[in-house]
């Protein structure tokens, strides 16, 4: 194959498969994601036929996790989660912790060091948006109290994960190469560079991106004012890489936090809907290429302690925190299947792990194998939530 011809063929293979198994997904009752997924893994180099170009993939798979995050940034809502922080808050920390140490034990128990297992178990923790705001969609909860509650706690998690994106290479990097004082010193000096990157964005881009916005939509295009909005997400998260040290990740999330509280935030966050969209198949049709389906079959028991800890340790985490602050029951177990099952940032977190090796390609695996299995019985989960919960009182009629 021509080497001029290898991105064309990767974008025409990712896509189309990614079509022909989302469909296949949908067809089944499952998250497109799972379709997505099992795409990378027909064009990936552990199943035979075509195998795309790695490389090329996964710079793709780069733009796609800085246009995902920049759109968790655009619906972050401040408001949103101040109404249910009393309970969102508390619950998302309990069920991270829970699920870490869970990891770590069982990680331990499968010869992982300290680090590899924490880093395991940490990546468990977080839950997808994509599958949680989908199973709310289906069942028109998105808006109901316990809706709330539980897209809250998802915001806390994410925001959680944002701040370990740009702690665990300080922390790994450190930890390898550093004297204790030397470490503490370069990880001073970058939390200090990326507060005043943040700092900097959130008093100066908050003034200067919503006057460029208006700027670019008294053009009346509509193809400037996508490319604009585009620009500007990529345009910072370059930005906090290059001249902050932070991650793309990071300056994009911010860039939509920002970009969120503008008066033209909702244009931006529909006219970079199809790109995003785009771009976020093709990171999961990466992620797929990165994973091993023998591990199905070489460690089957430690697939199944993996998934357990997703499914059943932190949806009793979730049943504990709500019962404590007395949530119906009925709120408390459809929150908890809603939480019991993980996707793009455990992906992220997995792959951050590889990069700084602190995680094997096999703990890797592990993740991934347990996450695809989550994602297809997350709807099973939600039934027998639904079987035992009580069912929604009818209001009398006057």
């Amino acid at each position: 194959m021509p080497h001029e011809d290898t991105l064309i063929v990767t974008l025409a293979a990712g896509f189309v498969l990614a079509f022909i198994f989302g469909m296949l997904a949908l067809r089944f009752k499952l998250s497109p994601l799972v379709g997505y997924l099992l795409a990378g893994v027909v064009v990936g180099p552990f199943t035979p036929g075509y195998v795309a170009d790695a490389s090329l993939a996964s710079q793709l798979a780069e733009v796609g996790v800085i246009l995902l995050m920049f759109g968790v940034g655009l619906h972050f809502s401040v408001s949103d989660l101040l109404k249910v922080r009393k309970i969102a808050v508390p619950g998302a920390l309990v069920q991270i912790t829970a699920a870490t140490l869970l990891g770590w034990g069982v990680g331990l128990l499968m010869g992982q060091s300290h680090a590899e297992a924490a880093l395991m178990g940490f990546s468990l923790s977080v839950a997808s948006t994509v599958v949680l705001l989908r199973a709310l969609e289906e069942r028109k909860a998105v808006k109901t109290e316990t809706g709330r509650i539980a897209v809250g706690w998802l915001v806390v998690e994410d925001l959680v994960m944002v701040v370990a994106l740009v702690l665990i290479p300080l922390l790994a990097g450190a930890g390898a190469k550093l004297e204790p004082l030397q470490a503490a010193i370069k990880i001073g000096g970058t939390l200090l560079s990326v507060t005043l990157f943040i700092t900097i964005m959130l008093v100066v881009g908050a003034r200067a991106l919503p006057w460029l916005l208006v700027r670019i939509a008294h053009t009346r295009s509509r193809e400037l004012f996508t490319l604009g909005v585009l620009a500007i997400a990529l345009g910072i998260a370059y930005l906090a890489y290059a001249v902050f040290g932070a991650s793309f990740a990071l300056g994009a999330f911010i860039a939509g936090v920002v970009l969120n509280g503008t008066p033209l935030g909702h244009n931006a966050a529909e006219r970079s809907l199809p790109l995003r969209d785009a771009f976020a198949v093709l990171f999961f049709v990466s992620v797929g290429m990165l994973f091993d389906p023998r591990v199905l079959v070489d460690a089957p028991l430690a697939v199944a302690a993996v998934l357990a800890i997703i499914i059943l340790g932190k949806a009793l985490a979730a049943l504990a925190i709500t019962t404590v602050f007395r949530l119906q029951k009925r709120s408390s177990l459809l929150i908890a299947a809603s939480l019991a099952q993980i996707g793009e940032f455990s992906f992220i977190l997995a792959g951050v792990g590889v990069k700084l090796e602190v995680m094997s390609r096999a703990t890797h695996d592990l993740i991934l194998a347990a996450a695809l299995l989550s994602i297809v019985l997350n709807p099973f989960v939600f039934k027998l939530a639904e079987k035992l919960a009580p069912p929604t009182p009818t209001p009398t009629p006057a």
